[in-house]
């Protein structure tokens, strides 16, 4: 069985390899140290026959963006600085690429996105998308391209308050 849970010590970080070696290095060597500053929170997914294999991981940080970065038919909506989530990293392990996990990742991101703006209030959810492939990815979620930069992408949060605590 499969759960998501904060990354801590348990974990072994240096056997996960995703195939991006940003995303490899961040989760060895600086994921645990930001959440001890209070700075992200990074969320494992372990299969509880091996607690401590990393199956996928996840990062959220807050942020606040300018409402002219937002689509049009959104930023019109808001003061001229909006507090939102940021999905700053997600991996899948090489060994279980192409298996769902990404979408798991991603759902539970939004469950916890969707926490966070019934308890603080923000906008939505953001992400940058790495590359076109990744943005079409995200797009299939109901995310929406920015203005500033089309790979950064929005999810309002009527587009993940259906994961929310309610749903579990």
């Amino acid at each position: 069985m499969k759960r998501i849970e904060l990354l801590n010590k348990t974990h072994d970080r240096k056997l996960f390899d995703c195939g991006e070696p940003n995303l490899n290095q961040f989760l060895r060597r600086t994921a645990r140290q930001h959440i001890q500053k209070g700075l992200s929170r990074t969320f494992v997914l372990v299969d509880s026959q091996q607690p401590f294999v990393i199956v996928g991981f996840f990062t959220l940080v807050l942020c606040e963006l300018s409402a002219e970065s937002l689509p049009e038919k959104w930023m019109k909506k808001y003061p001229s600085v909006v507090p939102g989530v940021k999905l700053a990293r997600l991996a899948v392990s090489l060994e279980y690429q192409r298996q769902g996990i990404g979408e798991i990742l991603l759902v539970e991101a939004m469950a916890k996105a969707s926490i966070i703006a019934e308890n603080a209030g923000v906008i939505g959810l953001f992400v940058d998308a790495k590359d076109s492939s990744a943005k079409k990815y995200y797009e299939q979620y109901g995310f929406e391209g920015t203005r500033e930069n089309s790979l950064l992408l929005f999810l309002p949060v009527s587009g993940f308050l259906k994961f929310g605590r309610s749903q579990k």
